[in-house]
């Protein structure tokens, strides 16, 4: 089951967050700080970062993310799936799917565009996107730090 992320889910999110950053899926870790952050804006609003819980049997399971922005390529809003994580112990029972389900019917009417990145060697959730219906886009992505911590 996917369910919207509540306020009494704080210290789950912030727990599955760090499992997902601790693990292979991800390049680097990220500083705690920036997941509050991530938390706060979730409370305040849906306008930017959408989180949702991922239950097998009525057990937290994993965790997603949608960010939202504007490509003028893609001829308006589009959401980023930004971060997809299930614990070792719930691979492979459908949940990866549900998730994609769920954001098919219920964030991809409202956009353009739906887009995710990964890591280059996770072959295995690469093999998931394609079977969702994703294709390699045939960018290199390039950032700057607008500030430094």
């Amino acid at each position: 089951m996917v369910r919207e992320i509540k306020k009494e889910d704080y210290q789950l999110y912030m727990d599955l967050s760090r499992e997902f950053y601790d693990s292979d899926a991800v390049l680097h870790s990220i500083p705690a700080s920036y997941r509050e952050e991530t938390w706060k804006e979730m409370m305040r609003s849906e306008e930017f970062v959408k989180g949702y819980i991922l239950e097998k049997d009525g057990i937290e399971a994993g965790y997603g993310l949608t960010s939202y922005t504007f490509s003028q390529e893609a001829g308006g809003r589009v959401v980023w799936l930004e971060e997809l994580y299930i614990r070792p112990e719930y691979r492979c029972h459908g949940l990866g799917k549900e998730f994609f389900r769920y954001v098919d019917e219920k964030v991809a009417p409202t956009v353009k565009r739906l887009r995710l990145e990964i890591e280059p060697d996770n072959l295995r959730a690469k093999k998931l996107y394609l079977a969702m219906g994703y294709k390699d886009l045939p960018y290199v992505q390039m950032i700057k730090e607008a500030q430094e911590d």
